[in-house]
């Protein structure tokens, strides 16, 4: 269900947002006017509220428990991926943000309402998921900016193994521009814990479900602006993707184009770091019409970029180079941002 809450009084956070350097990806028109909005995905690395859930596996996440959360430091994660949200969206904040690995309700409602993204009046779209851990997915919208017209929770349930719980995938119908239709999809696919190999069977039911509901958009609509977003747990080239949704580089005929394909087969960068190697698990896969000339709406520059802000990154004194400032060493504390960065593309109104 869709809430808004109005806040009397909302908690401003003392930071300052210190001037950036800023990506590659910065190079293009950074200003969010009426005909373009900036499309955010970020997995914000275990958005944990402090208190315990008995029906949820949330327990490292308590103050006795093994990570020793506090209040003072969930204060302080919410803190930071604010500032990472209105960074990306520079200078205002994207007009559409999908999260990933957020607990529920409560922490979202406190990241939109009681930090200093109060003032921009932002709405959530969120349902539970039956995930163990309880972290689920979720879209913010600018209402200005964006009209919600539906959503829902389409719901995993394995075949071949009851047992498993994931998160939902949730999709999102509204209106861009006051007058374009565009759906979304926020995923975050079951992950590589256990093995790569003895758990790719579940990615690939969920991406064939996903391929099933666009298929099903684009009977109606040959040219539906289409635009998935999330943590894949996946590459570009890993077959759930390229093979099972069919979610090409740009360039090829195929309905569904998968915008960091490029970037994936550079291999020296990606949105996260594991044991030196860098992969691009967090991904804009679109309908082909969003790169037409043509259409009605396109992506600039067709191109999605990974943004890695300056105050994102430490420095990596095991396999050298750069690696995500995350908020946890293992178990240490060490109160950065997340394991991941954050990934955007721009849309634009073709007058």
């Amino acid at each position: 269900m869709l809430y808004r809450f109005k806040i009397l009084i909302p908690f401003v956070f003392g930071f300052l947002l210190v001037q950036q350097t800023w990506s590659q990806g910065d190079i293009e028109n950074n200003f969010q006017g009426t005909d373009s909005l900036r499309i955010m995905f970020y997995n914000v690395e275990n958005l944990f509220d402090p208190f315990d859930d008995s029906l949820t596996n949330d327990d490292e996440f308590t103050k006795e428990g093994a990570r020793h959360w506090s209040w003072t430091k969930y204060q302080k994660k919410l803190a930071n991926t604010y500032k990472v949200i209105v960074a990306t969206g520079n200078p205002l904040p994207p007009a559409l943000i999908g999260l990933c690995e957020i607990e529920n309700r409560f922490v979202l409602n406190q990241l939109v309402f009681k930090t200093a993204f109060a003032k921009f009046d932002y709405r959530i779209v969120h349902q539970e998921s039956p995930d163990r851990r309880g972290i689920d997915v979720a879209l913010l919208f600018d209402p200005k900016r964006f009209i919600l017209l539906a959503h829902e929770a389409i719901p995993i349930h394995f075949p071949f193994n009851s047992q498993s719980l994931t998160r939902d995938i949730l999709y999102v119908k509204g209106l861009v521009f006051n007058s374009d239709t565009v759906h979304v999809f926020v995923n975050h696919w079951p992950s590589r814990w256990g093995g790569e190999l003895a758990t790719e069977d579940k990615r690939k039911y969920v991406a064939d479900l996903l391929k099933a509901k666009t298929d099903s958009i684009f009977e109606t609509d040959r040219c539906a602006s289409i635009i998935i977003m999330g943590d894949f747990n996946d590459e570009p080239t890993n077959e759930s993707l390229y093979t099972n949704l069919v979610a090409h580089p740009p360039g090829d005929s195929t309905r569904l184009v998968n915008l960091m394909y490029p970037i994936a087969l550079n291999k020296k960068e990606g949105s996260h770091k594991f044991q030196g190697d860098w992969a691009v698990l967090d991904q804009f896969i679109i309908s082909n019409c969003l790169l037409k000339p043509n259409n009605n709406l396109k992506i600039s520059l067709g191109k999605a970029f990974i943004a890695k802000h300056d105050f994102l990154t430490v420095s990596d004194e095991k396999f050298l180079g750069k690696k995500p400032y995350r908020t946890f060493n293992g178990y240490e504390y060490i109160g950065g941002f997340s394991d991941h960065f954050p990934v955007y593309f721009t849309l634009v109104k073709v007058q």
